[in-house]
């Protein structure tokens, strides 16, 4: 039985909650949460629309004036291998994860209009994808499932 609820995720959300969420789980883990890593993690979790890693770039300029690409990939990196955020491969972009405690491979659904991401926390796709790939003899190491269309609230408009 999966953790997750069936119903779909939508990114917005108490920005303040989920990083101190991440915080407890850093802690819980033994990780050093730097206060560049929580900036960074800060600064996707209160972005209205998946992140992308030079808005990032330039939101940190803003307040710091010498921060570099680097420096922040490396960060994304660290939450990203952590499990705080997810990368939306298609759209090169980031967004915080509702389930920082919990390692999971999730499909999202994204809006090509408004550029909204809909995390589908049912745990029935994991394992259905688990089992066609157990079936098949296939290890799988990754996953990076995405549909686009168009949300209701555009269609709506």
């Amino acid at each position: 039985m999966s953790v997750f609820s069936h119903k779909p995720h939508h990114h917005d959300h108490d920005a303040e909650h989920f990083v101190e969420q991440v915080v407890r789980a850093s802690e819980e883990r033994g990780l050093r949460l730097t206060p560049l890593r929580r900036e960074v993690l800060e600064l996707v979790a209160t972005s209205e629309k998946p992140a992308k890693a030079y808005d990032l770039l330039d939101r940190l300029r803003e307040r710091h004036g010498n921060a570099a690409p680097p420096t922040v990939y490396r960060a994304l990196d660290f939450l990203l291998t952590q499990g705080f955020i997810h990368k939306l491969e298609s759209i090169n972009a980031y967004v915080h994860c509702p389930h920082p405690a919990q390692s999971h491979q999730v499909p999202f659904l994204i809006c090509d209009k408004c550029d909204s991401a809909v995390e589908v926390c049912d745990g029935r796709v994991a394992e259905l994808i688990a089992a066609q790939a157990d079936a098949l003899g296939f290890t799988p190491q990754d996953q990076t499932l995405e549909v686009h269309g168009v949300c209701k609230d555009c269609r709506e408009r």
